[in-house]
């Protein structure tokens, strides 16, 4: 069983991989473009970049906020032994909508639809902590 939530885990560090090649991608275009220069990256003043290229920044970003905890609470499993199905099915469920949010948030960008699977993710994360501690206590 913890070899699967091991390949979740990486499944999002693949994920913050991906982001990273997508936002390297746009940044490179928008400079190839000319709608951002190269001393634009000295600070990181991406607003003449567009929008595609902030939003991917962003993306970027939050894939080191809530996945954060993400990974605390697998390890934590993983060492208090508390890795069963259910805990493992919902570290899937979790990665699963980080995808989707992802995707929503780097293509369409619709907002209602990336709130619920940013609120769902975050309450799926919720029930993992709950589940570590009913193994604890």
């Amino acid at each position: 069983m913890e070899k699967w939530l091991i390949v979740a885990m990486f499944t999002q560090v693949l994920l913050t991989f991906i982001v990273m090649y997508i936002m390297g991608k746009r940044r490179f275009r928008a400079a190839k473009q000319k709608t951002i220069g190269m001393k634009d990256f000295l600070t990181m003043d991406l607003e003449k970049a567009g929008t595609d290229v902030r939003v991917a920044d962003r993306n970027f970003i939050n894939q080191f906020e809530m996945p954060v905890l993400f990974f605390i609470a697998c390890l934590t499993a993983l060492q208090v032994n508390a890795v069963g199905t259910v805990f493992v099915a919902l570290a899937w469920v979790y990665v699963a909508l980080r995808i989707i949010h992802s995707v929503i948030h780097l293509t369409s960008n619709t907002l209602k639809a990336r709130y619920y699977s940013f609120v769902v993710s975050s309450f799926i994360m919720l029930i993992m902590w709950v589940l570590i501690l009913v193994r604890i206590f």
